[in-house]
């Protein structure tokens, strides 16, 4: 199949977030050609989506709708995770008639001289080894080619010192060259939180630079809530329990980011452990550090970091000290914010403080995982239309969505949110840009 010259929609990226507005756009106007180009080869296709738990926001109509599966605020997820969520999107857009191509990057946006609008993109498209450069011409084109998190100068430059040695959650394509040429050649104007990103525990044994598509989401290790974080001066750092895990867990990883070496150990015992999720947890994917006692867990951990052992065992001690032990498990309840909370410690764990006093100990050292930033570009919220800095109005024929769109979140991030974003906004963009290449194509015609 080869790239095409012409097409009335172009799509940037692969994601979640891509494939809706392809999806939309070809449902919207079926005579229209679309187009989905991505820089990056077909066995990493589906960006940073493919790395997910599938996991979605939406509307119900209240808890009785949810009772039956509750947990954390979020009751629907795709399955097979991010990959069965691609795999059916990919289907979906081919069974649309449109077409995908890979190992084909955007290197500038074209506009028409007297109007401003964007009429085509610029690529290299990478086949066999040989590169070769073309233009395709388009009536409208799409940004959803993923943020920064990939680029370790742009995350120092914007997120600040320490983020250059984070670890990549996700696909290492997202590199953040489309903010920039959007910037460059239409001066497309930016929102959000430049300096924020979603940012996990993740295994500190994982790859630097990208994740793994195998073991994908299961790197990331959420079960703090149900004991404690210590860093590895053998100090708490963090309330655990101040929100449920799904309003927490995307910003953990910027406070285990600010500890010494970057590192932390989580930390329960067997009352606890066995609550954990497996596929974060298990000996397959994570290295379990056990011990029959806290000294015992302790030297363990020395092994592989932790710098003073002794402090350790001392900070888990005024934990335990300072948790209700009689009739804290009883009224422990990880399903809700229980109350069951520390006194008198200077980082208070807020709930599901239980002491951690009941060998077997298990213990997993984490560092910072980094998913998406935050950082993006401006657009109508009604259309997804990419807002020009120099004159606030939209910049005809140029859309944007996913990790692209700036403004969506600061600070922190709800669980499930991202992909219901990219697809709200996905459709959106997918159907205002069949509108306007509709109505060029009916002018054309004229």
């Amino acid at each position: 199949m080869s790239l095409p010259q012409k097409t009335d929609i172009l799509v940037i990226g692969s994601g979640n977030a891509g494939l809706s507005a392809a999806l939309s756009a070809a449902q919207t106007n079926p005579t229209l050609k679309v187009t989905v180009i991505d820089k990056s080869p077909s066995s990493w296709a589906g960006g940073n989506s493919y790395f997910t738990a599938g996991a979605f926001r939406t509307t119900h109509n209240g808890l009785h709708d949810l009772l039956p599966l509750f947990w954390g605020g979020l009751a629907l997820k795709t399955q097979d995770g991010g990959k069965g969520l691609v795999e059916d999107e990919l289907r979906a857009v081919r069974n649309a008639g449109v077409e995908v191509f890979f190992d084909t990057a955007a290197t500038a946006l074209v506009t028409d001289p007297t109007s401003g609008a964007v009429i085509g993109v610029e690529v290299v498209r990478s086949d066999a080894g040989k590169r070769s450069q073309t233009t395709i011409a388009s009536g409208a084109v799409i940004l959803a080619a993923g943020g920064f998190e990939a680029n370790p100068q742009l995350r120092a430059q914007w997120l600040g010192p320490g983020w250059d040695s984070a670890r990549v959650r996700g696909t290492p394509y997202n590199t953040g060259e489309m903010l920039r040429i959007a910037q460059r050649d239409v001066a497309a104007k930016t929102a959000g939180n430049w300096s924020g990103c979603h940012s996990v525990a993740w295994d500190a044994d994982a790859p630097a630079d990208s994740g793994n598509r195998e073991v994908s989401n299961e790197f990331t290790k959420s079960g703090y809530p149900l004991g404690i974080m210590v860093n590895r001066d053998g100090e708490r750092f963090v309330d655990e329990g101040f929100d449920m895990r799904n309003y927490t867990y995307a910003m953990i990883g910027r406070r285990v980011l600010q500890q010494p070496g970057q590192v932390a150990f989580q930390v329960w015992d067997a009352r606890t452990a066995a609550w954990l999720r497996e596929e974060e947890y298990r000996g397959e994917v994570v290295r379990r550090i056990e011990g029959g006692s806290l000294e015992e867990l302790a030297e363990k951990c020395a092994e592989v970091g932790l710098v003073d052992p002794g402090r350790f065992v001392e900070t888990v001690r005024e934990y335990n000290a300072s948790v209700d032990g009689e009739g804290g498990q009883e009224r422990w309840d990880p399903a809700v914010k229980d109350g069951l909370a520390t006194k008198g410690l200077a980082v208070a764990k807020s709930n599901w403080a239980l002491p951690i006093d009941k060998p077997p100990f298990l213990a997993v050292k984490v560092t910072a995982g980094i998913t998406f930033t935050f950082g993006g570009l401006a657009v109508n919220p009604e259309t997804a239309a990419v807002i020009s800095e120099t004159t606030s109005d939209e910049v005809p024929g140029l859309y944007c969505v996913g990790e692209m769109l700036g403004g969506i979140f600061y600070d922190n991030y709800p669980g499930g949110s991202g992909l219901t974003s990219g697809t709200v906004f996905g459709r959106r963009a997918g159907r205002a840009a069949a509108e306007r290449a509709g109505k060029s194509g009916r002018l054309e015609r004229l």
